[in-house]
């Protein structure tokens, strides 16, 4: 499978640089994107820390967050998405017009004795004040390493999107931001490059979104209740 639809989510096996060339100027009302670091350095695999005690992780590691994205994608995501919301973008600061950064910050509400970070820094474009969510990352039964909560991703939506909005996703990875979407109300359009997590994804939100597959109008209503946790 290289892409997968239904009426809100298009998601797509493939590069996001070529997905962006083909879309018009502000075709999309906001891009949330969770794109590598380029924080890994020699032939260390991307992974996420675990705390002391925890299980190994069984997920596929990867080799793709030596390099952040380019100026270029930067640009690019500038040029079709109105505003934008970027994760780990304090790693890349000098990529983005800071002038009008605001940022969120995720408080994992864990302590410092853990070996990865304990918060992680969005930057946006909106003209307002810095915001702050606590939720507590998935430990077990992840399929990425920089796996984020679905609550995440509803907190996000909820804050600075309308339902009806047209979102972009450039690196779906687990595919929570497309599982977020499709119970607000939100379409979504999505690229991962990787076949192995894209497969992953899409499997992971087949399952999750077949509640309103049942029951449709949670699609247009949907409750906290509703939204998974991760």
């Amino acid at each position: 499978m290289t892409r997968f639809q239904t009426d809100l989510l298009d998601l797509r096996l493939g590069d996001c640089m070529d997905l962006m060339r083909d879309m018009p100027d502000g075709y999309f009302d906001l891009a949330i994107v969770d794109p590598p670091y380029g924080i890994r350095v020699g032939d260390n695999k991307q992974g996420m820390g675990r705390r002391k005690g925890d299980a190994r992780a069984t997920y596929k590691m990867g080799d793709w967050d030596h390099e952040a994205p380019p100026v270029e994608y930067f640009a690019e995501l500038r040029r079709v998405s109105k505003h934008q919301i970027v994760w780990g973008a304090n790693h890349f600061i000098e990529r983005l017009p800071i002038n009008s950064a605001c940022w969120i910050v995720w408080d994992k509400m864990f302590s410092n004795e853990v070996s990865f970070a304990a918060a992680e820094l969005a930057w946006t474009s909106f003209d307002s004040t810095a915001k702050k969510f606590q939720c507590h990352p998935l430990q077990d039964g992840r399929i990425h390493p920089t796996q984020k909560p679905v609550k995440l991703y509803a907190w996000i939506l909820a804050n600075y999107a309308k339902p009806g909005q047209r979102i972009l996703d450039t690196h779906l990875g687990s595919g929570s931001h497309a599982i977020a979407c499709y119970y607000a109300g939100m379409h979504l359009t999505a690229t991962e490059i990787d076949p192995d997590y894209f497969a992953a994804a899409v499997d992971r939100v087949q399952r999750e979104t077949q509640q309103i597959e049942l029951f449709p109008h949670a699609a247009q209503h949907p409750t906290h209740e509703e939204i998974p946790l991760f």
